[in-house]
């Protein structure tokens, strides 16, 4: 059904989007929160997991976190590079 791992993140909900019309962008980006709930809800428990034991998942929470930016928005990259760790294992 899915050719790559972002088309999956993308089908999840946990890509983000930019509402914009024409040349005008209107606020920040925010994840689209389209897809599964539950599936989303179990990939952002499974990256504070992950930021703990998984070395690369921890480099990627503190690089964001270090320019500032929240927790929160960490820990969706988090899921999202976990989406697509699990992608690349099924499809091999």
């Amino acid at each position: 059904k899915f050719e790559t791992g972002s088309q999956l993140c993308s089908y999840v909900g946990i890509t983000p989007t930019i509402r914009e019309s024409g040349s005008s962008v209107r606020g920040r980006s925010r994840i689209s929160k389209v897809g599964n709930r539950k599936l989303r809800n179990l990939l952002f428990l499974c990256s504070f997991t992950a930021c703990k034991h998984n070395k690369a998942c921890r480099e990627i929470f503190e690089r964001i976190t270090n320019k500032g930016k929240s927790k929160k928005l960490a820990l969706i990259a988090v899921s999202n590079k976990l989406l697509k760790q699990a992608f690349a294992i099924a499809k091999s």
